[in-house]
């Protein structure tokens, strides 16, 4: 649980450590949409390289509706655990922790709705003269952190170990698929992408420990009912 700790603690201080050479270090102005970018040689020679693939961002809006969905399913599970025990406090903790990670993540996207660090490289659809903020990818850090948490939570819902690990490895998979389609669709600045993956690690190690937590109070409390 420590280890989870700790790698929870230096993904977020990277995240910050990012936010502030983000503003700081080699800033120039994108000609396009008239905002300024850190990193600009690398952020901008990257979108060079990758250009605009709108098959890749329209496939990776799919993947996320995929990750609500898998979050739906412990959404309403809780709330079958709650209609029947009658009270909050009696739904699983890991469920109940899991809409704690959720709802992080929501204050997450609405902090960067206000806490301006990067503008999209291009102007979206019905976008005239201002880009959307793009910093961290709003759609990596809802993949990653909703599959994620799911998958965590599949070790303790899904008994049987080729099921559980066959939808481990398929939100793996689609995590991956997000990851590398939001890297090359154009609509972020690689910075944008690996600012999302690490507040995401620092959200899901987090949830990790609560996950340990919780084996390790269940299993103390086992052992003092078996004496």
């Amino acid at each position: 649980m420590l280890k989870k700790i700790l790698i929870s603690s230096g993904a977020m201080a990277l995240f910050i450590l990012l936010i502030i050479l983000v503003r700081t270090v080699d800033v120039g102005t994108v000609e396009l949409t008239g905002k300024t970018i850190g990193f600009f040689a690398l952020n901008t020679g990257f979108h060079k390289l990758t250009g605009v693939n709108e098959g890749w961002y329209k496939f990776t809006q799919i993947t996320g509706y995929i990750a609500i969905a898998a979050g739906l399913v412990f959404a309403v599970i809780g709330l079958i655990q709650l209609i029947k025990r009658k009270s909050l406090w009696k739904v699983d903790r890991r469920i109940l922790g899991l809409g704690v990670l959720f709802i992080v993540m929501a204050i997450v996207y609405v902090l960067f709705e206000f806490v301006h660090v990067n503008f999209r490289p291009i102007l979206m659809p019905g976008e005239v003269d201002e880009p959307e903020p793009s910093f961290p990818s709003s759609h990596t850090v809802l993949v990653c952190v909703v599959l994620s948490g799911v998958a965590l939570m599949l070790n303790t819902y899904i008994k049987n170990l080729r099921l559980r690990i066959s939808l481990q490895a398929l939100c793996a998979l689609v995590i991956l698929i997000t990851v590398f389609g939001r890297l090359i669709c154009g609509v972020h600045w690689l910075t944008d992408i690996i600012g999302g993956i690490l507040i995401s690690v620092a959200l899901v190690m987090g949830f990790a420990a609560f996950l340990d937590y919780c084996d390790s109070h269940e299993a103390a409390g086992i052992r003092s009912e078996s004496e």
